[in-house]
């Protein structure tokens, strides 16, 4: 028999090729999976491990103490202990934390980092070179107390220098520091604003602010007290990055969920291919059966040919996939700078998983053909392959299991919207998509059928070769079917929870940005040189006043806007203040001295009023209604500039006008623009990231159309070469084998859009109608037509090359084929 499978795999060659391709997309899509997740992890433990660099292992509080980790609550060691710790070794250790304290300049002026009373954060530096993670811009690390260097970003901020002298502290506690330079550091629970040294940053440890969240150490720690826990650098950074996601790998999660749903669809395309394949053999197979060949001989040299397309095809896909993802590592990088990658040590686990997966995709996908061709016996394997018979055992149990999943699976789904489950909601999902797969012989013809007779005359003959073998019909729709479904689903979700957290953020932040002059009335002039920058929409002067506020230290400005309102985003709803009440953004302020519902004393020069606070608004100020504001002034004037910004506005380079403006007018800015862009952008990588993710299995389901048709092609030469012989043209038969492919993938897409869009409208009743009480469904029209047409002329695309490959075979040619 090894000459029957050298001589097999010779003779099949390019009917293998179909099925290694589809190999090998699937095993190159899972490694760039893998190398990308590699790369993202790679690039948070350099960003979150920053403060670890250099350092061999770090010591924290233990497992079942306080939260740990690199979070905006990073657990804290027992101070004596930490500080014994670090005296003890030195050079070789590093303390880890933070104090909120006050800072002034020279003359007595406060910095106002975090809040009116210029409160900024100080954070200790390391003593040795090789564990200090902050990266100098400027001047010089400081040498000894007294000295301390400051982040960039707040020393442009704050327009400090090197050389400057800056007050830390208050009190008894208060320090006159040097600035000797200025540091770059990633964000991380660590960052300050001002660093210093150990021993300085000693000096505040009575502060009630003041902790120590580690302890970063080179070389040996050895022994530690019973409260404190030691873990190598990369364990503790990995372990704590997985923390923030409840003890969940989201980033090995989200890759092996792309990567099954490749595999599965590789393996529907696998099989129908092996399918085709091995029945296109049957006589083969019989003629060996006649001449002596026992069924497992058989059996033994197939599936040694599916092992050996499958070490080859999965050998190529290991290589493209390590290429195809080092390569994507910039391009990532440079659309998302914010998060960038870092190129990783070859993923081997992801590597070698993907080489097993894809080799044990075509020995599985391989087998049941295989059984299916040789539980035959020869003389039965020389007549033509009935289709599916309903009539059967086999085609009446199939038709009454998927009629049972597609009962249970909406009552499912229906628990699911009603409880809020997940796992209701999955396993209704599952049972209700499995019962359409499993209809397929008998769903897929008939929708075929229909879409065909919107043809004429002219598909008819399409019509009836795409449905003349239903199982086959059905296996080759199906993998399309699964990523249009996924697809459609996804992007109806994400449109649904975008547009649900727009209204959220509509409602929180009705105003885009505000310019804001507390000395003196914004002026005409101002107005209109606001107008004219470049992406705003509208710019209106707010009528008010600028008050005192029991529970604030600074003045602020006290606004009425009963007409201005309708340039919100919410329709002006923040503003419509009813007497008695203000309404303040408390979450615009640092500790703000009030609490929603209690009331407050607003003054303004002599006269006051006595105010029930409510925690809504925008921005640093209030607003009152107008019988109020006229409590409080008789000529209320604008201090305020409320701005819209345009719907194609640059919002980075519209706030930078903006601050330019506001700095050479004495008047402040406040804006919500950079936070938005910054969201808006991360929701954008994510959904194209996950779209491009799913439409790596719809290329894969593509593949497997052209799979279907190029072997189809081969199958059905001589029919081919009879109708030429009857007078079809070359560019009639061209025309119909096209007709075939794009009513093949115009049928699964159309379904599976359907069936996507319901599984969208499940989620949304599911999981953002609980989070997000205002949200509404949003379908993407536009977007879901984009992807039918698409996938259509994938379809159409897809049938080219068998397409041609027909045409060129003369009429004599083909009808001598056997």
């Amino acid at each position: 028999m090894r000459t029957v499978f050298l001589a097999s795999l010779r003779t099949h060659t390019r009917r293998y090729v179909a099925a290694a391709i589809a190999v090998t997309v699937s095993v190159a899509f899972v490694v760039a999976i893998g190398v990308l997740t590699a790369g993202a992890r790679a690039g948070l433990m350099e960003k979150s491990g920053a403060p670890f660099r250099g350092a061999d292992y770090v010591v924290d509080a233990p497992e079942d103490g306080p939260q740990r980790g690199p979070s905006c609550c990073p657990g804290t060691l027992d101070t004596s202990d930490a500080i014994a710790l670090v005296d003890r070794l030195g050079g070789n250790a590093s303390g880890l934390g933070r104090v909120d304290l006050p800072v002034h300049r020279e003359g007595g002026t406060p910095l106002g980092w975090r809040d009116s009373r210029g409160g900024t954060t100080v954070g200790p530096i390391a003593a040795a070179q090789e564990l200090r993670w902050q990266e100098l811009v400027a001047g010089r690390f400081p040498a000894g107390t007294g000295e301390a260097v400051v982040h960039v970003w707040d020393a442009q901020a704050q327009e400090l220098a090197v050389g400057d002298r800056i007050r830390v502290g208050e009190g008894a506690g208060a320090t006159d520091l040097d600035v000797v330079g200025l540091v770059e550091s990633p964000t991380t629970w660590t960052q300050a604003s001002v660093y210093v040294t150990w021993p300085q940053y000693l000096q505040w440890r009575d502060s009630p602010t003041w902790h120590v969240g580690g302890v970063a150490v080179r070389g040996d720690v050895g022994p530690v007290p019973e409260g404190m826990a030691v873990q190598p650098v990369d364990e503790y950074v990995s372990d704590s990055l997985a923390g923030l996601n409840n003890d969940v790998d989201a980033f090995a999660l989200m890759g092996l969920l792309f990567a099954g749903v490749a595999l599965v669809v590789s393996v529907l395309v696998v099989a129908n291919t092996f399918s085709i394949l091995l029945a296109a053999r049957l006589r083969d197979f019989a003629l060996l059966r006649c001449v002596g060949a026992t069924r497992r001989q058989v059996l033994g040299s197939v599936r040694r040919e599916a092992l050996t397309v499958g070490v080859l095809a999965s050998s190529t896909g290991t290589l493209l996939g390590v290429g195809l993802g080092y390569g994507l590592l910039p391009l990532i990088s440079t659309l998302a700078p914010a998060n960038p990658m870092v190129a990783p040590v070859p993923p081997l686990a992801w590597l070698s998983g993907g080489f097993a997966l894809g080799l044990l995709v075509t020995v599985v996908a391989s087998w049941l053909p295989t059984r299916r061709v040789v539980s035959v016996s020869p003389l039965a394997a020389l007549r033509p392959q009935t289709a599916l018979d309903t009539r059967t055992a086999g085609g009446r149990s199939r038709p009454a299991l998927a009629t049972l999943l597609l009962v249970t699976g909406p009552a499912l789904l229906g628990a699911a919207m009603i409880g809020g489950s997940t796992v209701l909601m999955l396993a209704g999902g599952a049972s209700v998509f499995t019962g359409v797969l499993l209809f397929g012989p008998v769903l897929v013809p008939r929708l075929v059928r229909v879409a065909g007779a919107l043809l004429g005359p002219r598909g008819r003959l399409a019509t009836e070769n795409a449905v003349r073998n239903p199982r086959r019909t059905a296996a080759t729709t199906a993998a399309l079917l699964i990523g249009v479904t996924l697809t459609t689903a996804v992007l109806t979700g994400m449109t649904t929870w975008r547009a649900a957290l727009d209204e959220v953020r509509d409602r929180h932040n009705p105003i885009d940005a505000a310019l804001t002059s507390l000395d003196e009335p914004v002026t005409t002039d101002l107005l209109e040189r606001v107008r004219r920058i470049p992406g705003v929409e509208q710019a209106v002067p707010v009528t008010g006043t600028v008050a005192r506020i029991t529970g604030f230290d600074a003045p602020l400005p006290v606004l009425t806007a009963p007409d201005e309102v309708q340039m919100a985003r919410d329709g002006g709803a923040f503003a419509r203040a009813e007497p008695g009440t203000i309404r303040i953004d408390l979450g615009a302020f640092v500790d703000p001295g009030t609490e929603p519902g209690d009331r407050v004393t607003v003054s303004v020069g002599d006269r006051r009023a006595q105010l029930k606070v409510v925690s809504l608004g925008s921005g640093r100020s209030g607003v009152v209604a107008p019988e109020t504001l006229a409590q409080l002034t008789d000529a209320p004037e604008p201090h305020v500039i409320w701005v819209r910004a345009a719907e194609d506005a640059d919002p980075l380079a519209l706030v930078d006008a903006l601050d330019a403006l506001a700095d050479a007018t004495g008047a402040q800015l406040e804006d919500q623009l950079q936070a938005q862009a910054a969201a808006n952008r991360e929701r954008d990588i994510l959904a194209g990231s996950a779209l491009g993710l799913l439409g790596v299995s719809v290329a894969i389901a593509l593949i497997g159309i052209a799979n279907t048709l190029g072997l189809s092609v081969l199958e059905r030469a001589r029919e081919h070469a009879l109708l030429r012989a009857l007078g079809l043209t070359r560019r009639q038969l061209r025309r119909m084998l096209a007709t075939e492919a794009a009513l093949l993938s115009v049928v699964a897409t159309a379904l599976g859009t359907v069936i996507g869009v319901g599984f969208a409208w499940v989620g949304y009743e599911t999981f953002v109608t609980r989070a997000l009480t205002h949200a509404t469904m949003v379908v993407p029209w536009p977007s879901l037509g984009a992807v039918v047409a698409i996938a259509a002329l994938a379809g159409v695309l897809a049938g080219v090359l068998p397409a041609r490959r027909a045409a060129r075979v003369t009429p004599t040619a083909g009808l001598s084929l056997d």
